[in-house]
C-alpha cells in the first residue's frame, strides 16, 4: 500500500517544467522503485544488483546517489556506465537513453531471453519491445509496461506496478 501512495505522490509531483536534472532524478527513482515490484530469477537475487547504463547520461549520477543509501532485499546496487553494446554484460537493469536509442535494435537482440530489464527513454520503444518506456502524458512523467517483453525476459511485475503504468 505504500508504495502505491509513494508512485501515486511521484506522478501528481512531476510537472512538465521540471529541469533535466529533477527529470533524472524521477526517473533514477522510478528504477530503484521498479525494483520493489519485478521479480528476477532466482539466480538473479545473490551478489550485487546491477543497473547498466549505456552511453553518457546525467541519470548515472542520479542512480549513484540512491544505490549509496539504498539496496534491493540484501543486494548492494551497482551503477555501471556501459559503453557499447557489446559490452552489455550481466545486469537486472539495462537503461537506454534516448540519445542512444539509435542502438535500440542491437541492445534488444543482446538481452533476448535474459532476465534484463530493458528501460527505454523514446517514444515507441515500448510497442517495440522494451519493458518499460518513460513518456510524458499530461505533463507529468510516467512510463508504459510492455508485459509482453516482461514475460520473454522472465520477469514478473506486480499487480501495483501494471495499475501505476500504462500497459500496452
Amino acid at each position: 500500500m505504500t508504495r502505491k501512495i509513494f508512485f501515486t505522490l511521484f506522478f501528481v509531483l512531476c510537472p512538465l517544467s521540471i529541469s533535466l536534472a529533477q527529470n533524472e532524478m524521477f526517473k533514477a527513482l522510478f528504477m530503484y522503485n521498479f525494483t520493489k515490484n519485478v521479480e528476477w530469477p532466482a539466480d538473479m537475487r545473490q551478489g550485487d544488483f546491477v543497473i547498466a547504463v549505456l552511453g553518457d547520461s546525467p541519470v548515472i549520477g542520479e542512480l549513484q546517489k540512491v544505490a549509496a543509501s539504498k539496496k534491493v532485499g540484501q543486494q548492494s546496487i551497482v551503477i555501471k556506465k556501459v559503453d557499447n553494446v557489446g559490452a552489455i554484460d550481466k545486469c537486472h537493469i539495462l537503461y537506454l537513453p534516448a540519445g542512444k536509442s539509435g542502438d535500440f535494435g542491437a541492445v534488444l537482440s543482446k538481452t533476448e531471453g535474459k532476465p534484463i530489464l530493458l528501460v527505454t527513454d523514446k517514444d515507441g520503444l515500448a510497442q517495440q519491445g522494451a519493458c518499460i518506456n518513460y513518456v510524458t502524458v499530461g505533463g507529468k512523467l510516467n512510463f508504459e509496461i510492455n508485459k509482453a517483453r516482461f514475460q520473454k525476459q522472465g520477469l514478473q511485475m506486480s499487480g501495483a506496478l501494471a495499475n501505476l503504468g500504462i500497459v500496452i
